[in-house]
């Protein structure tokens, strides 16, 4: 609905690109998302700080390198 606050919920976070593809859609619809949640994070992809970086709440709870 239009104004509803929206918790992307994810198992892994890596570049961030398919996280930014679930929140254009969430925005198209008029909702707004309060925050990502990621079970893992391979933070050496930094698709966690380009999410940090857009103003967006995040949280993991694993981090592991990328490589």
């Amino acid at each position: 609905s239009k104004d509803e606050k929206v918790i992307i919920i994810d198992d892994l976070i890596a570049t961030g690109g398919t996280a930014e593809a679930a929140s254009k859609l969430v925005e198209k619809s008029g909702g707004k998302v309060a925050a990502f949640i990621f079970v893992i994070n391979l933070f050496d992809l930094s698709g966690s700080d380009n999410l940090i970086k857009k103003n967006y709440k995040v949280e993991n709870l694993i981090e592991f390198p990328g490589h």
